[in-house]
């Protein structure tokens, strides 16, 4: 006989559902619950479909229209070809002398008892706080044709000492500007290498410099890879530098050669040129970035420290290598900060400073110039809501994609951060290229939307990194207790990740209110921001009121990153 809880019995008693019913309620309602359409569900595809707008419909914008729009064939005119291979011989020697400096500079304040050790390294880490472009401006104006020092030089000698203007000075440049992120990737790798190596190969009997270049410096191969990877892909595409130093001695880049071709319209069909350029160095940026993942991938893991490093001593060098140190990290830091200051402070190039000449007109020049204070209203608006829009953003997807777990939260988070590979002319190349379909040609808007891609990820960042050391226990007591997954989030993630958002929005705002490659390649009537300002100051010969401008986004930035690092703390 049967049980009346076997199968049949259960069968027989179920009332019987009507054919439409069972594909229509049934399926659909498994299919329903399977996916969990809840509130956090509708916060993921609302997410998913922002990073989709901002990031991989302008990709995919560029590359069709460099597979469909014939500009291949431009790529093989002499102009095109000299100028990749400026951008190339800039990025590649550029990337291997910043590695090259950031690696001695981190072994040198890690690894040996030098004096001054966290002055010095936050004097190496301040070029980062300055934007290139007016990096270019204060160099200028201390190695410039008309500067006092090649003056004297010139007066004494016969000749400049250097004339920082040519493919050289954009070299330079670039080496100054990107030597301290090859410092801190390094210093980042060298503090996780175990002290125990050196000091097991000390008691071998080595010598402390021996140990250090054979065990310690293969170890950081990987980092120093890694640094050269992001910083030549960086500098391959950077406008600001060799537009003001290089473009007087005709050294063309690819993005200064873009800007001529988008201005003056020297080609037939100068957007499908543009993209088809775009698509190379998008293609060459992800081949960093996989290069970066397989060197990641093929690192050696190591335990984790069992004391402090024994440092390396100097011995009677010293004090001799630390004034060395000072000296020459005072000279590319502080140094053309005092001379873009004396400059802002001359009427004209080549004139002493005295009490008599001291002027504060450069001033009232560059902030009463035709569009000044209306760059400057265009900034602060489009760096404000940059902030606000990749704040809010950058929250929702930092905090869901470390406390939550979905298939998709790798995907989404890779998208979000992968603009930081992508050089800001190709960005700049994918808005041209879908404006008009959307409406926002000719606008501001079209440079904020260039934002949003380019500086989510310094939001998204900010936020996942904390969040990720970060137990969950809070979120299970607040299911536990009845909460949905969305209220759990909200509550208890997205609170605790309130003030590194903060932190990454002004990061952006600060960002923006200087940005210069974005803004000037989609520059139209009406939209022209700080950056542009400066730029256009420059070009047009009013070196004294570009270094007045200068001189006040560099302070500016200075103090706003400032707040930024004490609200960090």
């Amino acid at each position: 006989m049967a049980s009346s809880s076997s199968p049949i019995a259960v069968a027989a008693a179920a009332p019987v559902a009507p054919a439409g019913a069972v594909g229509g309620r049934g399926l659909l309602g498994r299919a329903f619950s399977a996916v969990r359409f809840d509130g956090l569900t509708a916060a993921r595809v609302a997410l998913w479909c922002a990073v989709t707008a901002l990031i991989l419909v302008p990709i995919a914008a560029i590359v069709a229209l460099a597979a469909t729009g014939g500009g291949w064939s431009a790529l093989a005119d002499p102009d095109v070809l000299g100028a990749a291979a400026n951008s190339l011989v800039s990025a590649v020697v550029s990337g291997a002398l910043a590695v090259l400096i950031g690696t001695a500079l981190a072994l040198l304040l890690e690894r040996t008892d030098i004096r001054l050790r966290g002055a010095l390294r936050l004097l190496a880490l301040s070029p980062m706080l300055m934007p290139p472009f007016v990096g270019a401006i204060a160099w200028l104006s201390l190695l410039g044709p008309s500067s006092a020092l090649n003056g004297f030089w010139t007066k004494h000698f016969g000749g400049p000492l250097w004339n920082l203007y040519g493919g050289d000075g954009v070299v330079f440049l670039l080496t100054l500007h990107s030597a301290p992120v090859a410092m801190l990737i390094v210093t980042a790798a060298l503090r996780r290498i175990p002290a125990d190596l050196e000091q097991a190969a000390r008691i071998a009997g080595s010598s402390a410099p021996r140990a250090l270049w054979e065990i310690t410096a293969p170890l950081l191969r990987p980092a120093m890879l890694s640094s050269f990877t992001l910083i030549a892909v960086s500098n391959l595409a950077d406008f600001g530098i060799p537009s003001i130093v290089g473009l007087p001695e005709r050294y063309v880049t690819l993005s200064t050669l873009v800007y001529r071709y988008l201005q003056s319209g020297t080609v037939e069909d100068p957007l499908a040129v543009v993209a088809a350029i775009g698509a190379v160095l998008l293609v060459i940026a992800l081949l960093g970035v996989v290069v970066g993942a397989l060197s990641g991938r093929t690192r050696v893991e190591l335990d984790a420290q069992a004391g402090a490093p024994a440092r390396l001593p100097l011995g009677a060098a010293r004090t001799p290598i630390t004034v060395l140190t000072a000296l020459l990290v005072l000279a590319v830091t502080v140094l053309p900060l005092v001379t873009l200051a004396i400059q802002s402070l001359l009427p004209a190039p080549g004139v002493p400073l005295s009490v008599e000449t001291a002027t504060l007109a450069n001033f009232e020049r560059a902030l009463s110039a035709s569009g000044t204070l209306a760059g400057i209203g265009n900034s602060v608006m489009l760096a404000t809501l940059a902030a606000l829009i990749c704040g809010i953003l950058g929250l929702g997807i930092g905090a869901l994609v470390t406390r939550t777990r979905s298939r998709g939260n790798a995907p989404l988070l890779g998208i979000a951060l992968l603009p930081q590979a992508i050089p800001g002319l190709v960005i700049a190349v994918a808005w041209l290229v879908i404006a008009p379909r959307i409406g926002l040609h000719n606008t501001p808007w079209l440079i904020l939307c260039a934002y949003l891609t380019s500086f989510l990820a310094l939001v998204v960042q900010s936020v996942h990194a904390p969040l990720s050391a970060t137990p969950t226990t809070a979120e299970e007591a607040a299911r536990i207790s009845g909460a949905s997954r969305l209220r759990a989030l909200w509550d208890i993630s997205c609170r605790m990740a309130v003030p590194a958002a903060i932190s990454g929005a002004i990061l952006v705002a600060l960002t923006a209110v200087r940005e210069l490659t974005l803004s000037v390649l989609l520059l139209s009537p009406g939209s022209q921001t700080l950056g542009v300002v400066i730029f256009n100051l420059q070009q047009a010969g009013a070196y004294n009121a570009s270094s007045a401008l200068s001189l006040i986004v560099a302070v500016v930035g200075l103090l706003g990153l400032g707040i930024t690092a004490r609200s960090h703390r």
